[in-house]
């Protein structure tokens, strides 16, 4: 298997039908989804399917324990932290491949202690009131392009 373009990291992931969205475009772009437990659901085959995750077999994805197994699997990896409270937006950054792009749960975001590793490295999506957040899948899809816009100069690749 080729290596990823990227590598996108759901910590605590809350909501399968968001996961198997994002699955979805992890397939489409060519990246990798890693799962920090513990998740808010079951990945059996019934749960996967009755979230729409029929494709999933073609997702690039692994499930790890906690944070620090992370962190380890992926050392020397560029990290990106994506929250609302971010200070800057992902046009800001930039992206190579092989980054990593960490969204938090649904409910709960990114804790406070992931998001003091690199606080140069917190990014967001604007946002108008009252909007409090924006969905889960719809925010990781948004930064995937973004980071493939930037590296590879908006070409569209189907192969």
């Amino acid at each position: 298997m080729p290596e990823p373009t990227l590598h996108i990291v759901l910590n605590q992931p809350d909501i399968p039908q968001n996961t198997g969205n994002i699955g979805r475009t992890c397939v489409a772009a060519g990246a990798k989804l890693w799962l920090v437990r513990p998740l808010g659901f079951r990945l059996d085959e019934r749960h996967l399917r009755r979230a729409g995750m029929d494709y999933w077999q073609h997702v690039d994805w692994e499930a790890v324990e906690n944070w620090h197994d992370l962190k380890a699997r992926l050392a020397g990896q560029t990290f990106w932290y994506l929250t609302k409270t971010a200070t800057r937006g992902v046009w800001d950054a930039r992206f190579q491949p092989g980054d990593v792009l960490v969204f938090g749960s649904e409910t709960n975001g990114l804790p406070p202690s992931i998001l003091a590793e690199s606080p140069t490295h917190n990014l967001g999506l604007p946002m108008r009131p009252p909007v409090r957040s924006l969905n889960l899948a719809s925010a990781a899809t948004a930064v995937i392009y973004e980071a493939l816009r930037q590296f590879q100069g908006g070409s569209l690749y189907f192969r």
